[in-house]
């Protein structure tokens, strides 16, 4: 049984994890935002946003006419959207996600849970509400979100491979997966199509190590799942690039076919990659397919 210093040591260890991985998140959040605007638009609203030229077909009572005023042409007073978007995140924690390649590479999980928290910084700052997928933390705003967050992202998954959570989504709301999808796709099939069918459009991001992509083994190799649980042997691990990258290409295709299909977006970033650049393209990619 544990005993209670035991207990205490591994809280204590596992508390110890959140402030750096909350800290990378919020300066990491911070480099895209000083170049990007806020995820502000115009719709319903009391906040003024902005003027705008009058365009046929709008209404005589949206023009500020006190604007038009000052000059020869008409101007509407535009709101800003008031509505808080739900986002639900799902990032694979399973024991494929612990792979690096190189002691200078993250891991696959670390880079994703990075990813996936400093969106949510980005998301909870200009209003919306974030959560996870499942019934394990509904969509809230507000930094205690955050840390419950970073809370659940430190936690690991013993499966090989993760399965994405397609319980609890919201109907209509948005939504983000994290993997590298390397095990069953099957699931990623039947969590995509049920989004789809409540209207949820998200975005996949399949995050790889520069290794999975380049495959430059060669000679006596063995190739081990990091849960241990599968085991490969080769005395020619060069004879097997070729249908490696094969299938990979293959995965990979049927991955973004599969967004196409069911309304998503789909980006591959890997490890050895600017982590900014994958959290400005999720960043763009979640304000182009909004759904308001």
């Amino acid at each position: 049984m544990t005993t209670p210093l035991a207990l205490r040591a591994r809280a204590e260890a596992e508390a110890a994890r959140l402030p750096p991985l909350l800290a990378r998140a919020e300066h990491l959040a911070g480099t895209v935002l000083l170049g990007e605007h806020g995820r502000r638009r115009a719709g319903l609203g009391d906040d003024f946003w902005q003027y705008r030229p009058a365009q046929p077909g709008d209404p005589a009572h949206r023009i500020d006419w006190r604007r038009s005023a000052r000059g020869d042409q008409q101007f509407v007073r535009e709101r800003e959207w008031q509505i808080a978007q739900s986002v639900m995140l799902w990032v694979d924690r399973a024991a494929s996600m612990r792979f690096s390649s190189d002691k200078g590479l993250p891991e696959k999980g670390d880079r994703a849970r990075l990813l996936a928290l400093a969106l949510s910084v980005m998301l909870i700052r200009g209003g919306e509400r974030v959560g996870l997928t499942g019934a394990t933390l509904p969509p809230r705003r507000g930094n205690a979100q955050l840390e419950r967050l970073a809370a659940i992202f430190v936690d690991d998954d013993a499966s090989d491979y993760g399965t994405p959570e397609a319980r609890g989504m919201i109907p209509h709301a948005r939504a983000v997966f994290i993997s590298d999808f390397m095990g069953d796709v099957a699931p990623v099939h039947a969590a995509l199509t049920k989004a789809a069918d409540r209207g949820v459009r998200g975005l996949l991001i399949q995050v790889l190590d520069p290794s999975e992509e380049a495959f430059p083994f060669q000679g006596r190799t063995v190739f081990e799942s990091i849960g241990g649980t599968l085991s490969h042997e080769t005395l020619k691990a060069g004879d097997l690039r070729g249908r490696y990258l094969q299938r990979l290409a293959a995965r990979k295709d049927e991955l973004a076919q599969l967004c196409r299909a069911t309304g998503w977006q789909y980006h591959c970033h890997h490890t050895g990659d600017s982590a900014q650049a994958a959290l400005l393209w999720a960043w763009r990619a979640m304000d182009q397919g909004a759904v308001r």
